[in-house]
C-alpha cells in the first residue's frame, strides 16, 4: 500500500446528477472533495431519449435539452464559485448507468460521485439501478451519497476482509485521511460460519492496515467483531459516529461482475452517511 499508489488520487471526479433532490448531497460532496484533493470536477447529467422518441416528440427532447443544460450551468457555477476547474458534460441516451460508466472512461475519471436512488423509482428499493451498474461496470471507484449527506467530519471506517478488494480500500481511505485530517477505524467481520484460519487471516488483515495507517501519521484503530460482514460494517459505523464508510467492491470471492446482493450494496442501501466503493 502506497500513497503514490493511482488508486489513492482523486485528481479528476465525475459527478452524475439525475437533475433531481436525490442528487443534491452528491454534489456537495463533489465539489467540496474536489476542493480539498485540488481535483479537476466534471459535471453530467442526461437527457433519456432514443431515436424513436425524438422522431416523435422533437420539441420535448429539445426542451429537456435545454432545461438539463440550465442544470449544468448551475452546478458549473456552483463549482467555479469554489475554485474548483469544472467541465459541463450533457449526455443522451437510455441508460443512465451506461451514460454514467462511458462519461468515467472519456475523462479517466479517478472517482464518480452520485446519489443514492434516482428520480426514476426505486427499481432496486434501497439502492438504486444506476447505482448497481456503475459499480459492477465502471472504470472506478463509486462515493454513493445519501440526499442529505455533507463533507465528513467524524471518522472514516475502513471495512476489510483481507483481500485485495481491502487493501485498495485502505490505500483511498489513507489518502482520504490525509486530504481531509481524520482519524479511521479499520473494522473486520468475524464471520460465525467462517473457519478459524479464516477468521484469523481477517484480524491479521486488520491489524496490518492499522500498522499502515499509523506509519503514515493517520490516527487509527482496529476491530475484529464477531458478526456478519454487512450488520458489523453499519453498527460500528454507527457506534464511532463514522461520517464516510470505505470498502472494497467485492470480498474474497471477487465477483467480476454486477453487484447483486453483495455485502457493499446492502451497506450502501442503509448507512446514514456516504460509502465509498473502492475498485481493485
Amino acid at each position: 500500500m502506497s500513497s503514490l499508489d493511482p488508486l489513492a488520487r482523486f485528481d479528476r471526479i465525475l459527478v452524475a446528477s439525475d437533475g433531481s433532490n436525490f442528487s443534491d448531497g452528491a454534489i456537495r460532496l463533489g465539489i467540496d472533495l474536489g476542493v480539498k484533493a485540488k481535483a479537476r470536477l466534471t459535471v453530467m447529467t442526461m437527457v433519456l431519449t432514443n431515436p424513436e422518441y425524438e422522431a416523435l416528440a422533437p420539441a420535448l427532447v429539445a426542451k429537456k435539452e435545454v432545461e438539463a443544460g440550465q442544470h449544468l450551468d448551475g452546478l458549473a457555477a456552483k463549482a467555479r464559485e469554489a475554485g474548483l476547474d469544472c467541465q459541463p458534460m450533457l449526455c443522451r441516451g437510455d441508460e443512465p448507468a451506461r451514460e454514467i460508466v462511458e462519461a468515467a472512461r472519456k475523462i479517466n475519471a479517478d472517482l464518480v460521485i452520485m446519489g443514492r436512488r434516482g428520480k426514476r423509482g426505486l427499481a432496486r428499493l434501497m439502492v438504486g439501478d444506476a447505482v448497481v451498474k456503475v459499480i459492477g461496470k465502471g472504470p472506478c471507484s463509486v462515493l454513493v451519497a445519501p440526499q442529505a449527506a455533507q463533507m465528513w467530519t467524524g471518522r472514516i471506517l475502513l471495512a476489510t476482509d483481507g483481500s485485495r478488494f481491502g487493501d485498495a480500500a485502505a490505500v483511498s481511505a489513507g489518502m482520504i485521511a490525509r486530504c481531509c485530517p481524520t482519524a479511521v477505524t479499520v473494522v473486520t467481520a468475524l464471520v460465525p460460519s467462517h473457519n478459524e484460519k479464516r477468521q484469523q487471516e481477517g484480524k491479521a488483515a486488520m491489524a496490518r492496515i492499522v500498522a499502515h495507517l499509523l506509519s503514515q501519521g493517520i490516527d487509527a484503530v482496529g476491530e475484529a467483531i464477531t458478526g456478519e460482514p454487512d450488520q458489523v460494517i453499519l453498527e460500528t459505523a454507527q457506534k464511532c459516529g463514522a461520517g464516510l464508510i470505505v470498502t472494497g467492491s467485492h470480498g474474497r470471492t471477487g465477483f467480476d461482475k454486477v453487484l447483486v446482493g453483495s455485502v457493499s450494496e446492502r451497506v450502501i442501501g442503509k448507512a446514514a452517511c456516504p460509502v465509498l466503493v473502492v475498485k481493485a
